[in-house]
């Protein structure tokens, strides 16, 4: 005999449609979700907001990689705390290279006289330590830079060498502090914590959450003095691309101060890996050099 509850159903067709209704609902959510899940037609995990890793990582890319290759002509200012005035122009060749991360830095000197015809180059790897070397035409040599030289001042400016070139995204464990306006541009402010030594003991970066250029950084030491800043002082669309065209750094310590303004930007030009080599540290590629 039936039991009085499942007498009371059968007896009772709006009571057998409810019951039969939540019974669909509970199968769906048991098996249909996990299904759509495994389908993808649900998403494993949703957020609007990209990782502190993929962040550093866009803003390498948008600041370090930008096309297949680029030419540029720099102009440098280099002022000390009296005010008094040094200045260099070079041109810089970069080109990446098919593996990823990997690229090659050219930088000839055209003026001053004093470094006029001295060249620079850099062998980047994604992972490991990057080649470097400078040639000096008064000597008529040509110096590898030792790897942990990476971090002093680059021809006297106030930018090292690592900074010309970039680091690589492993080099520092990276945290989200909080996502604020800066100069009216939405951005992410990380902070980076580097993984082994460094002239640094944690950097904070405005990071254009749009652009994916970095604003503004400030380096700071082991007793968290605030001891170098950079601005990009110009951005602008060029051949597609959003690039920081002024930028400065400046020591807060020594109260020196260099500002880079870049002009004659190309992207895409042709370059190729052979002219990255020591013959053409000692005989510039005319052809690329302006």
């Amino acid at each position: 005999m039936l039991n009085d509850s499942w007498h009371s159903l059968l007896l009772n067709p709006l009571k057998v449609n409810e019951l039969m209704k939540v019974t669909r609902i509970h199968l769906l959510r048991r098996y249909m979700v996990p299904v759509a899940i495994l389908f993808g037609f649900i998403p494993l995990r949703t957020s609007a907001q990209p990782s502190p890793q993929e962040i550093a990582d866009r803003s390498l890319q948008a600041f370090y990689y930008p096309a297949a290759d680029m030419s540029v002509r720099l102009s440098m200012t280099l002022t000390n705390s009296q005010g008094k005035k040094r200045q260099r122009n070079m041109t810089l060749l970069r080109w990446n290279s098919e593996k990823e991360g990997d690229q090659r830095y050219f930088v000839y000197f055209h003026s001053p006289s004093d470094v006029k015809g001295m060249t620079f180059m850099v062998w980047k790897y994604r992972g490991g330590d990057d080649d470097r070397w400078i040639f000096i035409p008064s000597l008529n040599m040509v110096r590898r830079i030792a790897a942990n030289d990476k971090r002093s001042s680059f021809v006297g400016s106030d930018f090292t060498y690592e900074d010309v070139s970039g680091r690589d995204v492993g080099d520092e464990n990276h945290t989200l502090l909080r996502t604020e306006d800066l100069n009216g541009r939405t951005s992410f402010v990380l902070e980076s914590r580097p993984v082994g030594s460094a002239a640094y003991a944690r950097r904070v970066s405005w990071i254009d959450a749009e652009r994916w250029l970095p604003l503004k950084e400030e380096y700071f030491d082991s007793r968290d003095q605030k001891v170098r800043e950079f601005t990009a002082d110009e951005v602008e669309e060029i051949g597609g691309y959003w690039t920081i065209t002024k930028r400065s750094m400046r020591n807060l310590q020594t109260g020196h101060r260099t500002e880079v303004t870049f002009s004659s930007i190309e992207y895409n030009v042709g370059l190729e890996e052979s002219l990255f080599t020591e013959r053409y540290l000692r005989q510039p590629p005319r052809r690329w050099i302006r």
